[in-house]
């Protein structure tokens, strides 16, 4: 059972390393700030839960377990709130919006 948790737990971290990779992809490519705002939010996010689900798997304790969940609620909550925050401050200084392809 053990090579199992060591496979799914490497999967695991794959993954969020490329949606980190992803993530910085974004930051890099994308020009305006409302589109690097969400690049840098959600693939992050998901792949902090990602890599922290594959260390709870190699935990021992359910202790160290819980505080890597807390770690997660702590990013799910203030990942979007600084994304509300700096969306917010991008309205009131009138940045101008991108061009719609629609």
């Amino acid at each position: 059972m053990s090579a199992v948790f060591d496979v799914v737990s490497a999967v695991l971290f794959v993954a969020g390393a490329a949606l980190a990779i992803v993530a910085a992809l974004g930051l890099h490519r994308f020009g305006d700030t409302r589109s690097r705002m969400h690049a840098a939010t959600k693939p992050a996010t998901l792949g902090v839960l990602c890599c922290a689900a594959g260390a709870a798997l190699q935990m021992e304790s359910g202790s160290l377990a819980a505080k890597l969940a807390v770690a997660v609620v702590l990013q799910f909550v203030t990942a979007p709130v600084g994304a509300h925050l700096l969306a917010r401050s991008i309205t009131s200084a009138d940045e101008p919006r991108p061009p719609t392809t629609s």
